[in-house]
């Protein structure tokens, strides 16, 4: 009675799931001679993986068949805290939502199916690990279904990931690896937004106000190919991982994008009024030195954006960095020889590039204002 509950609970509150062993004649009636403890350590790593994963902003949760008191025993080796909640209130969960818990006990296998499913309905971004059979749903209803390296057929087929080492330890790696991914990806987003709003208002506005093509067709088709491949070797470059989950916010980077943009094209400007009005270049040699102006501000804007700090927080990468030194020495040749283009003189090329030495640092506070504003981590 009162004594086998007693005994039953200190097992399970020692992390051990507990089983009745009983014997007696085939024809019975048995008796209880004793209890079984099996305890399924944890492993040593898992205290250490959950506090990293929390610190960067990943909720972790503990789903188990086991009892609510073997739970919150195991939970607690692993650093998971509070009361667990047990399956039934599982069972309106895809009409309520997911409750706020850590811990569930007591699950049965479609509890996991309409757990992910309630927290997916809450607004929450779910991934999922699993090795079983009964896990496969599951798995396949996350965003990220994460099949251990042990896992059964079934539940790798059903999961987008397969952990290939023993334990979970990849699952911090493939967290920081998918925010770098992420982080490059917005550089590559707010460089197109601000070359393209550049671009576009600089031809159509100077058309605009002088009648007259700022570059030629030729130089626009020499321009697409000196800033694509720099911006291509993007997906080489050193990026840190942000501290908290990433979200595509699309207004805010609209904003922060127009925001770059008005300074760079206020800078194009700037090129068309000295080359126009102070040196009194022909429109030929005027149209050269706007292409060397777009090329560089192209390749500054890169550098600008690729950081979400200052930009000297961190090392492009070797093709980066080779990328621009190509483009700049390239374009100064063509430019200077008069190849594909009218000549302007080596000097023009060179107080270009000086300009967007200067431009950039000082752009660089603007970024970092803009930023803020919009909360573009």
């Amino acid at each position: 009675g009162q004594d086998i509950n007693a005994d039953v609970a200190d097992f399970a509150s020692s992390g051990n799931r507990v089983l009745a062993v009983a014997a007696g004649p085939d024809s019975g009636p048995f008796q209880l001679v004793g209890l079984l403890g099996l305890r399924d350590t944890p492993r040593p790593d898992s205290k250490t993986l959950i506090e990293e994963l929390n610190s960067l902003g990943v909720r972790v949760v503990m789903v188990t068949g086991d009892d609510a008191l073997t739970a919150k025993a195991v939970a607690a080796q692993v650093g998971i805290t509070g009361e667990p909640c047990n399956g039934e209130k599982l069972i309106n969960i895809q009409q309520e939502g997911a409750p706020d818990c850590s811990i569930f006990a007591g699950v049965f296998p479609e509890d996991k199916f309409r757990l992910v499913q309630g927290l997916q309905k809450s607004g929450r971004i779910v991934g999922m690990t699993g090795d079983g059979v009964n896990d496969a749903p599951a798995l396949k209803q996350a965003e990220v279904g994460i099949a251990v390296a042990s896992a059964t057929d079934v539940a790798k087929a059903a999961a987008s990931m397969v952990l290939t080492q023993e334990g979970l330890s990849n699952i911090l790696d493939a967290v920081k690896a998918s925010r770098k991914i992420y982080q490059r990806m917005l550089t590559y987003t707010l460089n197109k937004i601000i070359k393209t709003f550049q671009i576009a208002l600089f031809l159509s506005l100077g058309f605009i106000l002088t009648r007259e093509f700022m570059v030629t067709p030729l130089l626009i088709i020499l321009l697409l190919f000196a800033n694509d491949f720099v911006t291509m070797s993007l997906a080489t470059d050193n990026v840190s991982y942000s501290l908290k989950p990433d979200r595509w916010r699309i207004l805010p980077l609209m904003v922060a994008s127009f925001g770059l943009a008005l300074p760079v094209l206020l800078l194009s400007f700037g090129f068309f009024y000295i080359a126009n009005y102070v040196l009194h270049l022909p429109l030929n040699q005027l149209q050269t030195l706007m292409f060397v102006m777009l090329v560089f501000t192209g390749q500054a804007n890169v550098y600008l954006v690729r950081e979400r700090h200052h930009f000297w927080n961190s090392r492009p990468s070797r093709w980066m960095l080779l990328g621009t030194l190509a483009d700049i020495i390239l374009v100064g040749i063509l430019a200077s020889q008069g190849i594909l283009m009218t000549a302007i003189p080596l000097s023009y090329v060179a107080i270009s590039l000086l300009v967007m030495a200067v431009y950039i640092p000082c752009a660089d506070w603007i970024k970092i204002l803009i930023f803020k504003l919009t909360h573009i981590e």
